[in-house]
């Protein structure tokens, strides 16, 4: 094999991301993954995006990334969550046909110049002779492999085990093999490396379902894009279905926690705490009757579906009677049963900002390899690690996105400042300034520097121009506008602010009901803006929000100043949680267990909420 300058080890969706970053930036790169033609496959659920993770995949497109683009040409239904919220917790979510999906994503690595694909297996990485920086890969058959930089992006795959009750395989996915050799090598070279446990929930024959009996969950007839491209495909629209467990279902898996890994202690790695296994809920959760669960088609044209909210470990025979104890799930058939993975992980805390190691230059680590939960994550860390994997080449300084700027800085943050012991999985309520970073400004706060990097097509680039400048106008005809009494003919809502500035009356929640009724953004301003016909929706609604929320954005521009200040403001190394009135459970047990230095440091705690850190910001300040 000859020599390249990236190698990305893993075709998951942060290889993905970082092996197209690197060869757009020019540098000869070769991905490596066991097996191309599960390149960008979904090991979970059929989906992309949701509460912040949905921001996460706008960020991703902003900055000339592929998981958007791909999202829309493989949705099987389309849907913004929490429209009857505000905006700043509102983002899109898609069913995605799995197949077309890692079909399409396969594709636009093969299509891409300066990337070369290779089936094997990384046993080992090459530091070296005075061990400061890597200088390539060795793979199971033996191939030595040279690069200046190495992207390592194994997902659950290193190391890893499968778990269904008893039987315990080796795997990183149901039918596919683990990676042996590259864990083992990892900590024999002193990396800190740990286990970590993820779950998927089994498959269904859609056929031996008795939809009839179940709750339709529709998906949205008006377009809605993940990629700021906004190209519009010929796709169905697919239903889900709701359905609910029963205290029948409870008896069933407490009957089998007997034979279950994750309570015989044959699961060593810690699991995700906000998407547990159906036997962890029934667990944790014994005075709840029922919990809510989805069918969601897996592809266009397969007969499986996927039960999100059931995810499990549990014996087959166990899972088969519990599903039959669902409504319209009596006679369902197991295509595939449902399973956990424990793999091995590298903890955060070892890698710098940019996602290099502190141990040994050039080497770069993202996705779950890094503790992290979900597609969306995992492909935002892979597009920065490629990104600074390139800039490394260059002798450049790393692009560090801070958490005021992106979803994508509160992720790597938090998980360099904090190395979660748990996947990790987005929240809205970890970033600081949520309302800033909604999913439809993203472009805005990053698409000038993926143009400035070199990544944003010149098609991207001109679509973005073009809508930035439509945002531009229609900002200037809100504020240049007075309210009329021809506007309040037309909106009733509007009569309190007859003769004052648009701009300022928009800022009205009783008026912000009749803008959320409206069939869409353009529609509600063309009432009173005629021009605003001319404009595209997406624009028009960016506009429209960023005028209705400027005080709000205003006020949280100032906490996030204030908040600057208090990495100053340092915390007793025995301050007692426990002592605030109103903190949170889990902010408590995390304060305690991470014992920050500074109230800035406490702000990136995972799951400590403004609410907690407004409380612990004011006890602090009285004690110095």
């Amino acid at each position: 094999m000859g020599d390249y300058e990236a190698i990305v080890i893993g075709g998951g969706h942060a290889g993905i991301e970082a092996a197209l970053a690197l060869a757009r930036l020019g540098a000869k790169s070769l991905l490596i993954t066991q097996n191309p033609d599960n390149i960008g496959k979904m090991s979970c659920n059929p989906a992309i995006g949701g509460l912040a993770k949905g921001n996460l995949v706008r960020e991703i497109d902003a900055l000339g990334g592929q998981m958007g683009i791909l999202a829309d040409a493989s949705s099987l239904q389309l849907r913004m969550l929490n429209l009857s919220r505000g905006a700043a917790v509102q983002a899109p979510r898609a069913q995605s046909d799995k197949a077309l999906y890692s079909e399409l994503a396969r594709r636009s690595l093969e299509d891409q110049p300066n990337l070369s694909i290779l089936m094997d297996t990384v046993v080992d990485i090459i530091p070296s002779s005075d061990g400061r920086r890597i200088e390539g890969v060795l793979t199971e058959r033996g191939i030595t492999i040279g690069a200046k930089v190495v992207v390592l992006t194994t997902g659950t795959f290193m190391e890893a085990k499968l778990f269904i009750g008893q039987w315990i395989g080796p795997g990183g996915r149901l039918g596919e093999p683990a990676a042996v050799g590259l864990g083992s090598a990892l900590r024999s070279r002193g990396f800190p490396v740990d286990r970590m446990k993820t779950g998927t929930p089994a498959r269904i024959a859609a056929s031996s379902i008795d939809f009839s009996r179940l709750d339709v969950q529709q998906g949205e007839t008006k377009p809605i894009f993940f990629s700021f491209l906004e190209k519009e495909y010929q796709r169905p629209n697919l239903p889900c279905y709701i359905l609910w467990t029963s205290e029948k279902t409870h008896e069933v898996i407490r009957g089998g926690l007997d034979r279950s890994p994750l309570f015989s202690g044959q699961i060593v790695g810690k699991g995700p705490r906000y998407c547990p296994s159906i036997e962890d809920k029934v667990v944790r959760f014994p005075d709840r009757s029922k919990h809510q669960a989805f069918i969601e088609p897996e592809g266009q044209y397969t007969n499986e579906v996927y039960l999100n909210g059931l995810s499990s470990s549990l014996p087959e025979d166990v899972q088969l009677a519990f599903y039959h104890s669902l409504p319209g799930l009596e006679n369902a058939r197991i295509v595939r049963p449902a399973y956990a993975v424990e793999y091995d992980y590298l903890e955060a805390a070892s890698l710098y900002a940019s996602l290099e190691s502190k141990l040994l230059s050039g080497l770069y680590v993202a996705g779950q390899t890094n503790g992290t939960s979900g597609y969306e994550e995992a492909a935002a860390q892979g597009l920065m690690a490629g990104i600074n994997a390139r800039r490394k080449l260059d002798g450049l300084e790393p692009v560090i996105l801070s958490r005021d700027e992106a979803y994508i800085g509160v992720l790597i943050d938090d998980l360099v400042t904090l190395s979660p012991k748990e996947p990790y999985r987005m929240f809205t309520s970890r970033a600081e300034r949520r309302l800033a970073l909604r999913h439809d400004s993203a472009d805005l706060r990053l698409t000038p520097l993926g143009i400035s990097l070199g990544l944003v097509s010149e098609e991207r680039k001109d679509k973005f121009e073009k809508r930035k400048n439509g945002i531009d106008e229609i900002q200037h005809l809100i504020s240049s506008r007075r309210v009329r009494k021809a506007d309040i003919d037309t909106i009733e809502a509007l009569r309190p602010h007859l003769g004052e500035s648009l701009e300022v009356a928009l800022r009205d929640p009783f008026l912000g009901k009749v803008m959320d009724e409206s069939a869409s953004a353009r529609d509600f301003m063309s009432r009173l803006i005629p021009e605003a016909k001319e404009y595209p929706e997406s624009s028009t609604q960016t506009a429209l929000l960023e005028a209705r929320y400027k005080g709000y954005l205003e006020k949280e521009s100032r906490i996030a100043s204030r908040l600057d200040r208090s990495e100053r403001l340092r915390i007793p190394s025995d301050f007692d949680y426990r002592a605030i009135p109103g903190l949170s459970k889990e902010a408590m047990e995390k304060l305690e267990a991470v014992k920050p230095l500074t109230l800035g440091q406490a702000a990136r705690v995972t799951g400590v909420r403004k609410s907690d850190l407004a409380l612990l910001y004011i006890v602090v300040s009285r004690g110095t």
